[in-house]
């Protein structure tokens, strides 16, 4: 994206503030029926801005999720939206934290009974219990920092 795309679309967003404020200190000084027209040329080139700023904006990447923009539009609160997505996404982890956990004592489980069951391989299993553990803590300090 060029930068002058943004300075473009901020002297937009410039132009419609202006015609704002036109619009507002015509209508507050609206005097009746001569000053009727001066208040609709200034409410055609409100429209106008707004064209041009859709326009010029166009190219600019959109950053705003489209639900958030749907929530907006139905007259709801977008804080309202982002509580609700962290809850799930908090929700989703603490499943998957539980799924990890609940491996974790599976291959733990399933090594002793290994051991029990093979005689001669609690060097072998061993083995592959450190290289998970390691593994293990290598995500940990990764999740930490």
């Amino acid at each position: 994206m060029a930068p002058g795309l943004e300075a473009e679309v901020d002297d937009r967003l410039k132009d419609v503030i202006q015609d704002l404020y036109e619009i507002q200190s015509s209508i507050h000084g609206y005097l009746g029926p001569e000053t009727k027209q001066v208040l609709i040329g200034k409410i055609h080139d409100l429209t106008a801005s707004l064209q041009t700023l859709s326009a010029t904006s166009a190219g600019l990447p959109t950053l705003i999720p489209p639900e958030i923009i749907d929530y907006v539009e139905e007259g709801r609160n977008p804080d309202i939206y982002t509580r609700e997505f962290v809850e799930q996404v908090q929700k989703i982890n603490m499943i998957l934290k539980g799924k990890s956990e609940a491996y974790r004592t599976f291959r733990d489980m399933l090594a002793e009974e290994i051991v029990k069951g093979e005689v001669g391989t609690q060097e072998e299993v061993d083995q592959i219990l450190e290289s998970y553990v390691g593994e293990e803590e290598g995500e940990e300090v990764k999740q930490e920092s």
